[in-house]
């Protein structure tokens, strides 16, 4: 049965930045199909994620670090195999915003954004193959954006680091697709989160956005929940190295 395919019954899910918007919707969706959870969250604000696992009758494990710090990353991915005995879903979501002209772009913002986006994102992924290698599968997700396609407005760090995430999941896919770990990114367009709020609401902006989205609107977080359970399942057999956008007809306008 092909339903059967996208079961993930028995799973662990390591889901960064799930204690709000896009990564507790993609960690939720994991538990709705069966995964247990792992949450990495910054300030350890995970209480309402936690609780829409465990309603879910799924496991759940939370950590607290800044994924911007390196020294906070060792070891995290053997944290959750101590916990749950095993890993087989990464999801680096992770991410934080910082909006400046170029010229005026404060070197130290430029580094924190880059660590969290991309170096945290190889990072986890080196420490979760290690594992995943020696079990003969699993799956990488990461979380990229339109904007790996894009340039965007005063947001240089964000645009460099998406089209270094996309860059990133060929590498690692060419690298580890024949050895059971698929790597793809999701890109999604503009979403309802509470990053994205001031952009939404700002007066000029927010209408100039979604007067292009063909779509007629903004994505909900929970509509990305079935698009990483896809990637997370046995149903994505054969998909390694894509960039699947889902953008409400942004990039096709």
């Amino acid at each position: 049965m092909i339903l059967q395919q996208f079961a993930l019954d028995g799973r662990v899910a390591l889901v960064t930045g799930a204690s709000r918007g896009l990564g507790q919707a993609m960690a939720v969706g994991l538990a709705e199909a069966g995964a247990d959870i792992a949450c990495v969250s910054r300030a350890g604000d995970d209480r309402q994620t936690c609780m829409r696992v465990e309603a879910l009758g799924r496991r759940f494990f939370g950590i607290q670090a800044d994924l911007a710090d390196s020294a906070q990353r060792v070891g995290l991915v053997d944290r959750v195999v101590a916990h749950f005995g095993r890993v087989d879903i990464l999801v680096n979501n992770a991410g934080s915003g910082t909006r400046y002209p170029p010229e005026e772009y404060p070197m130290a913002d430029w580094r924190e954004l880059i660590e969290v986006h991309l170096m945290a994102a190889f990072d986890l992924s080196q420490q979760a193959a290690r594992h995943m290698l020696s079990q003969g599968r699993g799956r990488i997700i990461n979380v990229g954006s339109v904007m790996c396609y894009e340039a965007g407005l005063n947001i240089s760090a964000y645009a460099a680091a998406k089209h270094g995430i996309a860059g990133l999941t060929k590498s690692l896919a060419v690298s580890w697709s024949g050895r059971g770990i698929a790597v793809n990114c999701i890109a999604p367009g503009y979403f309802e989160t509470d990053m994205a709020h001031v952009l939404k609401n700002d007066p000029v902006r927010g209408p100039q956005i979604l007067d292009r989205i063909p779509a007629g609107r903004w994505g909900q977080p929970s509509e990305l929940g079935g698009l990483c359970v896809f990637l997370a399942s046995d149903a994505c057999q054969y998909m390694h190295g894509s960039v699947v956008v889902v953008d409400g007809g942004w990039l096709s306008r």
